[in-house]
């Protein structure tokens, strides 16, 4: 091929997306895929060879992105840095490059990863909010006992078995990872979930978020919550938190890849007072 004879250069791009008309990151058969969109925007800039990009992680159908890293391998002479404002001229308004760097052939978006970071929002108020819906999970009924969720979401921190946790058809061969960080504030009528991991199994916030949520309502107990997902009772866990509030917040790497206001939280961390009627605690 002769895109072969070419020195080939590795490009990470720090890549955001809102993914509510996606797909998911990984091309589909049937359906519009950031990966999809995205390699045929850097065919159009480099077409002498077949283009392959790889993600730090696989976000799902409606799931957004603020520091999605990705990587591929150019031919031609674009400079790295000029690949960012070259794809967002190319690339529909819900995907934009933050910043495009050279990286050495040996790296790679997600086997070099050291953690992914998860962001989840739920807007937790008796009225709804135009501006928050694409962004966050409304509850509406109970005000959430976070302080309880709180104590659930620590009680995960470590290596585990989180298969009550996992969607059917993943592929992988285990569901074992080990979960660094978790994170849960409230900020008036929001909650904000952080959780950082080496690796996150397919749809494991979403089902977490779901199982916290339960929790946070008093519709399960912190006992069975830990019963759950540690005796791996995954027909047990059977509501799944919305697309629309979950966020890949950044993927990690042991040395700086990225400029920090290009990569490190570019997602907006809203902040609300409490309304002047708040809704009921969740029953006892």
């Amino acid at each position: 091929m002769a895109g072969d004879s070419f020195n080939l250069k590795r490009i990470a791009l720090c890549l955001q997306y809102e993914g509510s008309s996606f797909c998911g990151w990984q091309r589909q058969p049937k359906g519009k895929s950031i990966q999809g969109v995205l390699e045929e925007a850097i065919s159009i800039l480099d077409p002498l060879r077949p283009v392959r990009t790889i993600a730090a992680g696989r976000t799902d159908s409606g799931v957004h992105a603020a520091g999605q890293v990705v990587h591929f391998d150019a031919s031609g002479p674009i400079p790295a840095g000029s690949w960012s404002s070259a794809l967002n001229g190319r690339l529909p308004k819900q995907i934009r490059v933050r910043q495009a760097v050279l990286r050495p052939s040996e790296w790679h978006a997600c086997y070099s990863a050291i953690y992914r970071r998860y962001r989840y929002t739920i807007y937790n108020a008796c009225m709804p909010n135009l501006f928050l819906a694409p962004w966050s999970w409304h509850r509406y009924k109970f005000r959430l006992d976070e302080k309880l969720m709180r104590i659930a979401l620590e009680g995960l921190l470590g290596f585990h078995d989180f298969y009550a946790f996992q969607r059917s058809g993943s592929k992988r061969k285990h569901s074992w990872t080990t979960i660094q960080e978790v994170e849960l504030d409230r900020h008036g009528d929001l909650l904000v979930l952080e959780i950082q991991a080496s690796g996150f199994l397919y749809g494991m916030v979403r089902l977490l978020v779901g199982q916290l949520v339960a929790l946070g309502e008093h519709r399960i107990s912190l006992k069975t919550f830990e019963k759950r997902w540690k005796e791996c009772l995954r027909s047990e866990v059977k509501e799944s938190a919305p697309a629309k509030g979950l966020c890949l917040v950044r993927a990690g790497y042991a040395e700086p890849v990225f400029s920090e206001s290009a990569w490190h939280d570019s997602f907006p961390r809203y902040s609300l007072a409490t309304i002047d009627s708040p809704i009921a605690p969740p029953p006892i």
